[in-house]
């Protein structure tokens, strides 16, 4: 769909990677910050769902902190295999690369999840490691206390992630308002 520009998300390079937002973990959070992850995760996985963009998403020791929240799997994909983990980046978790590198071509990783200074801030820098351009979509990640989650951000962005919102994410998928999701993507916004 035109040229590209390489420090923008590309709907034909890129993969959403949620990780961790599981139902003990997000009523950790501060209220505020759980709905604006919950809310700002589920557009991105509706767009997603429109543009067919691949999804991967994990669960941090979903014996102990539960599965993913409803209101995000109501979004998934049909047939999205669920990466249980019990490590903190989620490329150490058994079936993580093989779906990440299933996609061929596709080397942005969108990640967004739960806790900010844990476990996407490990996934980002493993994936960082591993060649993937990282974007840290910063309106759709949290930490129980915001100066570990501003600290975060922090070091992701010194260690060459891309630190983004919602909205742009979603105008650099489509990038025109010619794109045929444009209305229906857009309207997840307002």
């Amino acid at each position: 769909m035109g040229t590209s520009n390489a420090l923008l998300c590309a709907a034909e390079s890129s993969q959403l990677v949620v990780i961790d937002v599981q139902v003990r973990l997000t009523a950790a959070m501060p209220p505020e910050a759980r709905e604006q992850v919950i809310r700002n995760t589920g557009i991105l996985l509706q767009a997603a769902r429109l543009l067919e963009l691949p999804v991967i998403a994990t669960e941090q020791y979903p014996k102990g902190l539960g599965v993913t929240e409803a209101a995000l799997t109501q979004h998934f994909p049909d047939n999205l295999d669920v990466v249980c983990k019990t490590c903190f980046a989620s490329s150490g978790a058994a079936g993580f690369n093989a779906a990440l590198d299933a996609h061929q071509g596709r080397h942005q990783a969108i990640l967004t999840g739960m806790e900010a200074h844990v476990c996407v801030l490990q996934s980002a820098m493993e994936l960082l490691g591993r060649g993937y351009q990282v974007f840290v979509v910063e309106d759709a990640v949290s930490s129980r206390n915001e100066a570990h989650r501003q600290n975060a951000m922090a070091r992701l962005r010194q260690a060459g992630a891309i630190v983004t919102n919602t909205e742009s994410v979603l105008f650099e998928w489509l990038r025109d308002a010619s794109h045929p999701h444009f209305k229906a993507v857009t309207a997840l916004i307002k």
